[in-house]
């Protein structure tokens, strides 16, 4: 029977959840997640829980924060003068938005709290921190990535 291993192109449904049994996201009602294995495009833990799994295969994977989003880091959080927002905007606790970076990257930030002239903003990624739990049903294995070789 044939195992994921690392370039495979993978289906897989998915059920994401924190240690207390909070849902953040899912597949459910939704195409399986598609992703080759070891590309860096879903996160590490992600990855290493899916491989050596067989079509059809279930299981359980727990993925700690460090192989997930991270640990939150202080130098994400920062303060934001008030008077910059604009004048339609009242910014209020858990409020996402989008900011932009002095080379045009566009981010998203919450606001973590109000003061009287400056917003406290969060650029962490909403699960940073958290460890994460996954439960899994693969569907497909689409094989390796085709490799060109250059004679």
């Amino acid at each position: 029977m044939q195992q994921v291993k690392k370039g495979d192109t993978v289906k897989i449904h998915y059920h994401g959840k924190l240690t207390d049994g909070t849902t953040f996201d899912s597949s459910d009602g939704r195409a399986p997640l598609e992703f080759e294995v070891g590309s860096g495009q879903v996160i590490p833990g992600f990855d290493d829980g899916v491989t050596g799994m067989a079509v059809g295969e279930k299981k359980t994977i727990h993925i700690p924060a460090d192989q997930a989003y991270g640990q939150k880091q202080e130098e994400m959080i920062m303060e934001f003068p008030k008077d910059r927002f604009p004048e339609d905007l009242t910014p209020e606790v858990g409020m996402q938005l989008n900011m932009s970076n002095p080379q045009g990257q566009s981010f998203p930030v919450v606001i973590v709290e109000v003061l009287d002239e400056v917003v406290i903003l969060d650029a962490n990624h909403p699960l940073a921190g958290e460890d994460l739990v996954f439960d899994l049903e693969l569907v497909e294995i689409a094989g390796a990535a085709p490799l060109i070789i250059m004679p």
